[in-house]
């Protein structure tokens, strides 16, 4: 009879009855890794923010956005992705030839994507969401923009003395007009300011695309 019992006790465990197998999700280490095979348009970089607490606002000026372009286009060749993609400058020459139809890359209507409330799935509003269509109408094969919507430097922690740079970054479906993902990248910390700042954000965020 005892025997009869401990069979049954093993065979409820091997069906299932023992401890639940972990099945919590795994986070996606290159969530973006569907780019590496696609024709990007890639927006200019769109706001700046500095920590008050940095006592940087007299070193970083409006030019460290156009420096986080440059840099982010770097390491995506770097990363062997720099090639079919559409860069801001790209961007520029194709509004330079077309201004009558062209959107200026440096007057898109960016500024709802820096709220909290803008996540993955939302809907772009008005004129963005018609300034973008135009901007991939006017490149072939591309569908997706990447926007790097705010560029920021702030503490790396709490009484630390360290700062860093993080960039939230949105990629947006402008054929229908909604956020596949929104997202923000930090990068290496520092304890002054100096370009690798932005540099180290750029490999990190083209480490979401193609793993190292």
């Amino acid at each position: 009879m005892r025997f009869s019992t401990l069979l049954l006790v093993i065979l409820a465990l091997s069906c299932g009855g023992g401890t639940p197998p972990n099945t919590a999700p795994v986070p996606d280490a290159v969530p973006l890794s569907s780019l590496a095979a696609q024709r990007v348009v890639v927006t200019p970089t769109y706001a700046l923010s500095v920590a008050s607490d940095l006592g940087w606002q007299s070193r970083v000026g409006r030019d460290v956005l156009r420096a986080m372009d440059v840099d982010l286009e770097a390491a995506l060749n770097e990363r062997g992705l720099r090639r079919g993609w559409v860069m801001p400058a790209d961007l520029v020459q194709s509004y330079t030839r077309n201004p009558t139809y062209a959107t200026d890359p440096y007057a898109l209507a960016i500024e709802p994507l820096r709220g909290p409330k803008f996540v993955t799935g939302s809907r772009l509003s008005e004129p963005l969401a018609s300034q973008l269509r135009t901007m991939i109408a006017l490149h072939e094969n591309a569908r997706l923009v990447l926007a790097p919507v705010e560029l920021r430097f702030e503490r790396a922690s709490a009484g630390s003395t360290a700062a860093r740079a993080a960039l939230r970054v949105a990629l947006l479906d402008p054929r229908f007009s909604e956020a596949r993902w929104v997202g923000e990248v930090r990068g290496d910390t520092a304890s002054a300011f100096t370009p690798e700042l932005t540099s180290s954000v750029a490999r990190k965020l083209v480490d979401l695309i193609a793993a190292r």
